[in-house]
């Protein structure tokens, strides 16, 4: 479901892509359309992708992409079919291939296109408060709730029986059956990517949407950023307290219940009847396992197998922190 919601530019000529990114590689003989630019595991022949972390060495060895941005060191875990495109800052490379073809995903500006749902075709089909906006390519279903001061930028697919609360910012989201986001939420803006730089920081272009499966519940100020690549993803059945953060790329499985302040940083997958305490925070590119339950306050910096309970920073088997905390 990832690019549903921005207009790609491609195809583009890989000679294109090479002279934006000042390379030149002499195996490439035939000038190549290349349509899009993709994550390992979702590309095809027609795709370029990139590759910057042994993490993902697992996925590169299977990537169906006929060209792949990536370093020397790790260029020998790309299969044969995949060229490899060596470059000096693999994330910036891929910025700046990724605002090629979707060059309206780098930016989030407010939404100019709304207007009052008084004046949409949603005015007789839901219940609404005041001062409620309405942007463009937006689907409501049937026996929806929306508060006083909220809006939906461009881009919000709703289905049937959902719940949205007052002073709501949502755009670039799937929301499905049955879903109740509470007041003071901002879902589907872009995530905190961006390169520093000396004289311009390079912000990092987010093509992916925010998912929030069935049955599930927003607390109130909880921020949901939409994917970069692929998609943020909360799976059915799982709730969110208040003041949560969800970066980019992350996913949480179904059944899931996550207490207050809690942060999970970007790309981290967390696991289906996880329970996370509180104030926890969870770093980034992690892997949370199956029925993991993670004490409030707790620093989780590394994966955490299935059937596990942790507490403390950094987090560790729950027994062991009580032990030496006694």
């Amino acid at each position: 479901m990832s690019n549903i919601f921005f207009k790609n530019q491609g195809p583009f000529k890989i000679s294109t892509l090479l002279k934006l990114l000042e390379v030149k590689i002499n195996e490439i003989k035939k000038d190549f359309d290349i349509f899009d630019i993709k994550d390992l595991a979702s590309s095809t022949e027609n795709d370029i992708t990139f590759f910057h972390s042994k993490k993902y060495k697992n996925f590169a060895n299977k990537t169906k992409a006929s060209f792949c941005l990536t370093t020397e060191t790790l260029k020998s875990e790309l299969p044969k079919s995949c060229l490899a495109i060596v470059v000096d800052n693999v994330l910036v490379s891929t910025s700046k291939i990724t605002s090629l073809f979707y060059p309206d995903s780098v930016n989030d500006d407010f939404d100019e296109t709304v207007t009052s749902i008084i004046n949409s075709k949603f005015k007789d089909k839901v219940i609404f408060g005041k001062n409620v906006l309405i942007g463009e390519n937006v689907s409501i279903g049937v026996n929806c709730k929306i508060g006083h001061n909220s809006i939906l930028e461009k881009n919000v697919v709703i289905e049937d029986n959902c719940s949205i609360g007052s002073n709501n910012i949502i755009r670039n989201s799937f929301i499905k059956n049955n879903v109740k986001i509470l007041d003071n939420c901002v879902i589907g803006k872009h995530g905190f990517g961006f390169f520093p730089n000396k004289k311009n920081n390079l912000r990092y272009p987010h093509i992916g949407i925010v998912i929030i499966e069935e049955n599930c519940e927003i607390g109130c100020g909880s921020t949901i950023d939409r994917g970069s690549m692929s998609n943020t993803v909360i799976g059915k059945n799982t709730f969110l307290d208040n003041q949560i953060h969800i970066a980019h790329n992350v996913k949480i499985g179904q059944n899931s219940i996550i207490a207050g302040q809690v942060g999970i940083a970007g790309s981290s997958i967390i696991g289906e009847n996880v329970r996370i305490g509180g104030q926890a925070g969870i770093s980034g590119h992690l892997r949370i396992g199956n029925n993991v339950e993670i004490g409030g306050g707790s620093g989780v910096i590394r994966d955490i197998p299935d059937n596990t309970k942790v507490m403390g920073y950094p987090a560790k088997n729950i027994r062991e922190f009580l032990r030496e905390n006694k």
